[in-house]
């Protein structure tokens, strides 16, 4: 097992200010970092390095006169490679598309540079951030996954790499690799965030942000809203940090079946929430609440039904590549169009009623609870790169479109394990603060 340390950098404005330290030499560790283990780790698919030195040097400037751009200014970013950059190309995680160029910055990307953040790599993904896996492995163990599909963003914050990385999530795609490589995940409500220039346009796809504290997930993410705002017609992510915001009851749901979940896990879990009750906390489960229960019976075949909807709206995107003679694609994505082309509209539309629904009844229940705890996955990080694990655990955030954050705050034979908090739809700021309570509590 390798040891690793999160770097922080929203922590490092004291020592800006002081003059103790500046962004140059930041992005230098960060540097040092990723020459020392992207050998063995494989995170990124492109580096700017050119352009990272010289925007750390303006940086380092702005700082040094006392007037930086934004709390992120100077901060080194991952950017995943479905998210469009205009400095170096977007693959997607497949040979089709290696080396493209669109010669544009997706709306977030635009966002960090307007914000004086450093846009230093573009991350792994999976094959159109779908199933199909890349070689990237998980810096706790690298002989087990970092999950997927943001793999590279968030094995790069997990090995010391980078402060930050942006992701995207339809399915689990942020908060289970956020918890296979003990880092900090956060999948915002529906539309929260702008997802423009990002290659999956998908009707749960959100773009998230991987990090080394909650502090720098917020950062980036408050960034981005500020600068381009949500997606058109949704109102853009507003996050307001209040102090001494204490919750009072908490709601615990099962995501995925007993089986799926490890023994060791749910043990894990289970003296997590005994230390909230200690701690005052209110923790409801299913046998004191026939709702949850009700619900937890709603969201039994919201991975199946996931998998419907994602599967109709795949075809149009990849059906001209999947139709040539000699496709340059998976197995796993040409099943998945094959799947979508026997669908109909009406099959879609039903999938969609099936899933307005179990959002209007989580909607009604939840409204009760301060917020929602689970295990972030269903296991530590598996062994293998050949699969990105079981999403199980995760895909109700998704399909509910509600917002959630895994907290680094477990461990299980040594490996990263995280906490899934979840709130209602558009309560991202509110989240935020249970967050951070919860971690101070559990960080103690």
């Amino acid at each position: 097992m390798i040891p690793t340390k999160l770097t922080s950098y929203i922590h490092q404005h004291q020592a800006f200010l002081r003059h103790e330290d500046t962004p140059t030499a930041f992005l230098h560790r960060c540097l040092e970092v990723i020459d020392h283990r992207e050998g063995h780790i494989h995170a990124f698919v492109a580096l700017d390095r050119e352009g990272a030195e010289l925007a750390a040097v303006a940086s380092s400037a702005r700082w040094k006169s006392g007037s930086p751009l934004s709390p992120v200014d100077g901060m080194p970013v991952g950017i995943k490679d479905v998210i469009e950059t205009a400095t170096m190309p977007t693959g997607q995680g497949s040979a089709q598309f290696s080396g493209t160029r669109t010669g544009r910055d997706a709306a977030a990307v635009l966002a960090l540079r307007e914000a004086g953040a450093i846009i230093l790599g573009k991350t792994v993904t999976t094959e159109f951030a779908a199933t199909h896996p890349g070689e990237t492995r998980n810096p706790c163990d690298l002989e087990r996954t970092p999950g997927g599909s943001s793999s590279g963003s968030a094995a790069a914050v997990s090995a010391g790499m980078l402060p930050a990385a942006l992701g995207t999530q339809v399915v689990g795609s942020i908060i289970r690799p956020a918890s296979y490589c003990g880092v900090y995940g956060y999948k915002p409500s529906f539309g929260a965030l702008n997802r423009g220039g990002s290659n999956d346009q998908l009707s749960q796809s959100c773009l998230g942000v991987l990090g080394a504290s909650l502090d720098d997930i917020c950062a980036v993410a408050a960034e981005i809203a500020l600068r381009v705002g949500g997606d058109p017609g949704y109102p853009a992510l507003h996050l307001t940090k209040e102090a001494n915001v204490r919750p009072t009851t908490l709601a615990v749901l099962n995501f995925a079946a007993p089986t799926d979940v490890g023994h060791a896990e749910r043990a894990a879990f289970a003296v997590l929430c005994k230390r909230l009750q200690d701690c005052g906390l209110r923790v409801i489960d299913r046998d004191s609440d026939p709702d949850l229960e009700r619900l937890e019976q709603a969201l039994l075949n919201v991975f199946t039904e996931t998998r419907r909807i994602v599967t109709w709206e795949s075809v149009w995107p990849l059906r001209e590549y999947a139709g040539s003679p000699n496709p340059r694609l998976s197995a796993d994505t040409l099943a998945r169009v094959q799947g979508g082309l026997s669908m109909t509209p009406a099959d879609y539309l039903a999938a969609l009623t099936q899933r307005n629904s179990v959002r209007t009844l989580s909607n009604e229940v939840l409204g009760a609870y301060d917020a929602v705890i689970s295990l972030a996955a269903t296991c530590v990080a598996p062994i293998g790169i050949t699969s990105t694990g079981n999403p199980r655990q995760n895909v109700a955030a998704s399909y509910l479109s509600a917002p959630v954050v895994s907290l680094p705050v477990m461990h299980v034979d040594g490996l990263p394990l995280g906490l899934q908090v979840m709130a209602c739809p558009g309560n991202d700021s509110a989240l935020f603060n249970i967050a951070y309570y919860l971690e101070s509590l559990l960080k103690t």
